[in-house]
């Protein structure tokens, strides 16, 4: 009771067309995990903008009036830059990234309610909707496809 060549390459070519069909959704879920993990690297920004519109009522204008670095000076092992401008940050995408992420954005804009300082920023991700009864500011210059997209970035 052995196998024959024959038997044993018609299996060999049969796990060879399953170990293809799974690799878009492994190099799919690995850009998405890459996604997640520079999320973090936009809370040092977050406080800064939302301070200052608790106190002023207006968003910050650029890297420099929240004392941050210039843009290109905020990076990680994914992110080849950061940039804020009128509130919103925007993530450019880079350095060890994938190659479909790179020079993608990811947007993060803050929704604010207008008459009422005192609530926090809340923060808008990518292409998601802001909350009832507040007013999201700034550009959204997402760029990153929404496949890639933790399901809070994306719209509905």
């Amino acid at each position: 009771m052995g196998f024959t060549l024959l038997e044993l390459m018609v299996v060999v070519a049969i796990l060879a067309i399953l170990a293809l069909m799974t690799l878009p959704s492994y190099v799919d879920a690995l850009i998405r995990n890459q996604v997640v993990e520079a999320l973090p690297l936009a809370d040092i920004a977050k406080k800064p903008i939302g301070l200052a519109w608790s106190t002023a009522q207006a968003f910050p204008p650029d890297n420099a009036s929240i004392g941050l670095p210039p843009p290109d000076k905020v990076v990680s092992n994914l992110v080849s830059s950061m940039v804020v401008q009128e509130g919103a940050i925007h993530m450019t995408f880079g350095n060890r990234a994938h190659g479909r992420l790179k020079g993608a954005v990811l947007t993060f804009r803050p929704a604010v309610v207008e008459d009422a300082p005192v609530v926090p920023v809340a923060w808008v991700c990518g292409f998601a909707v802001g909350p009832d009864k507040m007013t999201i500011h700034g550009e959204n210059r997402t760029s990153v496809p929404p496949q890639y997209l933790p399901a809070k970035c994306r719209a509905g």
